[in-house]
């Protein structure tokens, strides 16, 4: 089933669905570049791992505790200052990110990095922090950069500096495009709640042309694959954060859609042959 919205779908900004969003966009981009860009260059899916405690927001599946051999009071009892402390561990949590390079077939040299930003990405953290190190690594040397950010909570952390992005018009959603030969320009995307995803120019190495993916299309496709038709409630306003307008082009938008769904197909009596 197709998404109910002519662009992003809010409700698949929840942390708890985006990983899998994220993982079938970068696939999905994957497959839409290859056929275009063989036998000349490659596209590969690379991963960045990365070590970090979990936010105060999450869970973690599992804690361990620790008491100390003596500490057996019962409940109700006064306990003595001689109490030992109950020590907690927190495990730390495996963050694995995908990306996409673009590499000459002949040599192997990286030519074009894809990145769909994560919510770690966008939050104080290790995650910001190894991405902004990748990132400036790139900007400095002779390879492309394309970033596509569906996220609309977190930091900013586009390859463009943070003041250029006001002069930008009203947008939830970006994709920035860098290229290597030229240092101060980028290519913007911005995108608003009730837009389709932008087509998305990949510029590979001069002089071969740009290829080009939809990113509505890529986005459909994740959509229909993931089943998340039968996962969300739309009845319910979606947890990622939403300016007064979107919230109530969201309500609207919604409830107009589930509306219809309601309504069912009207047949003339004793059948569509039947005359009056």
């Amino acid at each position: 089933m197709a998404s109910p919205f002519p662009g992003m779908d809010p409700y698949l900004e929840d942390p708890m669905r985006w990983p899998d969003v994220h993982q079938s966009l970068i696939t999905y981009i994957r497959d839409a570049l290859q056929p275009q860009i063989r036998p000349r260059y490659l596209a590969r899916m690379g991963e960045r791992v990365y070590v970090t405690a979990p936010p105060q927001t999450l869970v973690p599946d599992v804690l361990l505790v620790r008491r100390r051999m003596r500490e057996t009071l019962a409940p109700y009892t006064v306990p003595t200052r001689a109490t030992l402390p109950i020590v907690v561990t927190v495990p730390t949590i495996e963050q694995r990110e995908p990306f996409i390079e673009i590499v000459h077939a002949g040599n192997q040299e990286v030519v074009t990095v894809i990145e769909v930003l994560s919510p770690a990405n966008k939050s104080a953290g290790a995650g910001r922090a190894q991405y902004r190190e990748k990132q400036q690594q790139i900007l400095a040397s002779g390879v492309n950069l394309v970033e596509i950010d569906l996220l609309a909570s977190g930091q900013p952390i586009v390859a463009l500096p943070t003041e250029a992005l006001t002069t930008l018009p009203p947008h939830r959603y970006l994709v920035c495009v860098h290229r290597a030969t030229n240092h101060y320009r980028f290519e913007m995307y911005p995108i608003a709640l009730p837009h389709p995803l932008p087509p998305v120019r990949v510029p590979l190495r001069e002089p071969d042309a740009d290829v080009v993916f939809d990113l509505q299309e890529i986005f459909s496709h994740c959509y229909a694959n993931g089943g998340y038709a039968s996962l969300i409630d739309y009845r319910r306003p979606p947890r990622a954060p939403l300016s007064a307008q979107e919230a109530a082009w969201v309500k609207r938008f919604v409830t107009s859609k589930l509306t219809r769904r309601r309504v069912p197909s009207r047949k003339r009596k004793g059948g569509e042959n039947s005359k009056t």
